[in-house]
């Protein structure tokens, strides 16, 4: 059995200090990371860049979404599409907020202030349901009820993440948690290093959501041995497709049908599962007033966020 855990805590060692150096936890001037997945677009080529948001560190959200570019490139002659994937939630903000990206998968959060700041939805991820917060605890833990995290550390990936900060968040306000005052929160720069902090002793909890979770304990199945889910929120529309005003209203509708009949073919149902997903869908601006409403719900009674679309 010792063997075992030694091993155990081997791989889980291996994989935090990969995550060490890409997690959003990185100084301003680190380099980000550069994929290899496609080339140089030719001069006669216009590229667009996709701005994923940091949906997991930077090297494995090119492994996902990478292929996506690569099957729009495919389809969609002389122009290149290429993803953007940003150290940290406030990186991410900062390019989206100020318009660098031509398209963008933001979270509902941040789609929300998209459209404020000259970008409309044209799409969204599907499965609803996935969208919420889960909270991971060891086993060996003794963590039975929500008081029970009162004075102790709970990891979240950013300030900004959706349904694995805020919701959490909020869901222990209705529980009687005081996030300022009763806990130690401590953002930690990603889903994977969130879940990973607990595993190590560092936090008694830690706020995620379902895909991270997921694609986790399928690299690395010891972890779900040690550790498990004890709570979840309720749940909001999934993560948003926006792009940007001025772009070609033609090749945003192509670009919109390519990605939402993804589940309709074998390619586009490979790239899917990839990113834990069943499928994409048709969404608008209107799709979002649930997050809207939940947004000032959790600036007025948990914590001030950014509500405004100002640069």
């Amino acid at each position: 059995m010792g063997h075992r855990r030694k091993n155990t805590l081997r791989h889980v060692c291996s994989l935090i200090g990969v995550l060490t150096v890409l997690s959003a936890c990185q100084p301003d001037n680190t380099t980000e990371y550069n994929p290899a997945y496609s080339a140089k677009a030719p001069v006669s080529e216009q590229v667009f860049k996709f701005g994923i948001h940091p949906l997991h560190n930077p090297q494995r959200l090119h492994e996902v979404f990478g292929p996506l570019m690569v099957y729009l490139n495919k389809h969609i002659p002389d122009v290149l599409f290429e993803v953007e994937a940003s150290r940290n939630y406030a990186a991410y903000n900062k390019k989206l907020f100020s318009g660098e990206f031509e398209f963008a998968l933001p979270n509902p959060y941040q789609t929300v202030i998209a459209m404020q700041n000259g970008y409309q939805v044209f799409g969204k991820m599907a499965d609803d349901h996935n969208f919420k917060g889960i909270f991971i605890v060891r086993k060996d833990s003794g963590i039975k009820r929500v008081a029970d995290l009162r004075g102790k550390a709970v990891s979240f990936p950013a300030p900004t993440a959706l349904a694995a900060t805020m919701l959490p968040q909020y869901f222990l306000y209705k529980q009687g948690i005081n996030i300022n005052k009763d806990i130690d929160v401590r953002y930690v720069g990603s889903q994977e290093s969130s879940v990973l902090n607990v595993f190590l002793g560092n936090t008694v909890a830690g706020a995620t959501w379902p895909p991270p979770w997921r694609a986790l304990v399928k690299e690395r199945p010891e972890l779900k041995e040690t550790m498990q889910v004890i709570w979840t929120t309720s749940s909001l529309p999934n993560n948003g497709l926006v792009v940007r005003q001025d772009i070609d209203k033609a090749l945003s509708k192509q670009v919109a049908q390519l990605i939402c009949s993804l589940h309709k073919n074998t390619e586009g149902k490979k790239i899917l599962a990839a990113m834990e997903l069943s499928r994409f869908e048709k969404a608008d601006n209107q799709t979002y007033k649930p997050v809207h409403e939940f947004l000032h719900r959790f600036n007025k009674e948990v914590r001030p966020i950014r509500l405004s679309g100002d640069k």
